[in-house]
């Protein structure tokens, strides 16, 4: 008895109900939607920031001192070519790093969500 006053008694956890189990199921769907869709708008970012770094790799190579505009926070900003490439290579780099984290969040969601599902046998209504 005085090692269960210890606090070293092997509680088992208490089984989730039928509503729990579907609360849970559906906010780890939820939870993956939710990256699927950050992941897509990056991935979406990042090939537009590739076109017009393409457009002006060209304007740079052509002519490093033209014009051009960029819009930063709702102004728009006259600068050179020389001038925004670097900022754009900069933020394309940057959208990749973020991409390569949520993407490695959205397989260990994943791996978290078929363990539930494996655990309580979840199955979808429409399976």
């Amino acid at each position: 008895m005085a090692s269960n006053s210890k606090g070293q008694i092997k509680s088992t956890p208490t089984p989730l109900t039928d509503q729990e189990i579907s609360q849970n199921y559906s906010r780890m769907q939820n939870e993956l939607q939710s990256l699927a869709g950050k992941i897509g708008e990056l991935e979406q970012e990042s090939d537009e920031h590739g076109l017009v770094l393409s457009t002006l790799n060209e304007a740079l190579a052509a002519d490093p001192h033209r014009k051009c505009f960029r819009l930063i926070g709702g102004v728009l900003v006259e600068r050179t070519v020389q001038d925004v490439v670097p900022a754009l290579q900069t933020n394309r780099d940057g959208i990749k790093k973020v991409l390569s984290s949520l993407s490695e969040q959205y397989k260990s969601k994943e791996e978290e969500f078929d363990a539930f599902r494996k655990e309580y046998n979840v199955r979808p209504v429409g399976a």
